[in-house]
């Protein structure tokens, strides 16, 4: 039986949805959850997530430290707020185009959210969202696969590659735009000043297959635009999943696995033979029938969105 009890949700959560007790009493009211998550952002844009403390945060709304754990009552929950509140941004409008379409704006969005706020990828992950914010990018995300055949748990893994891949993205910019300094243009970091002298170092003995790719100018080229191609392919693994299935299937190397010990466990055996192979198509036909199935719900879901 399933456990029914209610499990509270962690405070920085409540705070985020408005379902926390707020603090009614005592002086200078009108400090405010959202007057600290404010500043708490300026001091991150301004200087790094590093410079975010809870003493900073108080002497710049011109209060005491102790003021705001009346407040907010410990620097994760902050952190937590602070992520909700950038998560804030508007996500691309959902319309009757390609699904793949969609989910490149809803990818770019979610890039340029951390591109605004580059702090935003070194807080930790510490579980599912469950904040407004964060759940509410979470459905634009669905909603942009709401008429592919993907079951939820696949829309679920699409939603995360992205969103990783972004993040992974957004975390490498900001470690360039820092190495590069304030006034740099971002060339020391393409390597693109070092060009000649990587030509003569990189030899064809040591370096085989780098040192074409070095004379060509690839290495270093400033204008490719890694995180488009590397979306695209990312979008054309969902696109050939959705056309063709999974090519080799987790089911399939197991059932490669066990005909392999079963040739070997009952090779006398001609009934165990026959039964193992049975089960094992049975099994393949059942397979098949939940894909068909799911291609039909969303050729129905299709459907129903266009009517």
């Amino acid at each position: 039986m399933a456990d029914d009890t209610d499990t509270p949700l962690p405070h920085a959560v409540a705070l985020a949805w408005g379902v926390a007790e707020r603090p009614q009493r005592g002086p200078k009211r009108e400090l405010s959850i959202e007057r600290i998550v404010e500043t708490a952002i300026e001091i991150a844009d301004a200087d790094g997530l590093g410079a975010v403390s809870m003493s900073k945060v108080a002497s710049s709304l011109g209060y005491t430290t102790m003021s705001l754990y009346r407040h907010v009552t410990s620097k994760d929950d902050l952190l937590l707020l602070m992520q909700d509140e950038v998560t804030g941004f508007e996500t691309p409008p959902l319309t009757d185009g390609d699904w793949r379409e969609q989910l490149r704006a809803w990818t770019l969005a979610n890039l340029e959210a951390m591109r605004a706020h580059p702090w935003f990828s070194e807080i930790p992950v510490t579980g599912v969202p469950m904040t407004p914010n964060t759940l509410r990018i979470v459905d634009a995300g669905l909603g942009a696969l709401r008429t592919t055949t993907l079951s939820d748990q696949e829309k679920m893994a699409t939603i995360l590659l992205l969103t990783s891949y972004a993040r992974a993205v957004g975390s490498i910019e900001r470690d360039i735009v820092a190495a590069d300094g304030p006034d740099g243009d971002g060339s020391a970091a393409s390597g693109a000043p070092y060009a000649q002298a990587l030509a003569e170092l990189v030899t064809a003995e040591r370096f085989p297959y780098l040192r074409p790719v070095i004379v060509s100018g690839a290495y270093t080229d400033e204008d490719f635009d890694d995180f488009a191609f590397g979306l695209e392919r990312l979008l054309d693994g969902v696109q050939h999943y959705l056309t063709n299935g999974s090519p080799v299937s987790p089911e399939d190397d197991a059932d490669a696995a066990a005909a392999k010990r079963d040739a070997a466990l009952y090779a006398s055996d001609k009934k165990l033979r026959e039964a193992a192979k049975a089960r094992r198509e049975a099994e393949k036909r059942l397979r098949e029938a939940a894909k068909r199935e799911r291609e039909l719900l969303g050729a129905a879901r299709e459907r129903s969105a266009k009517r």
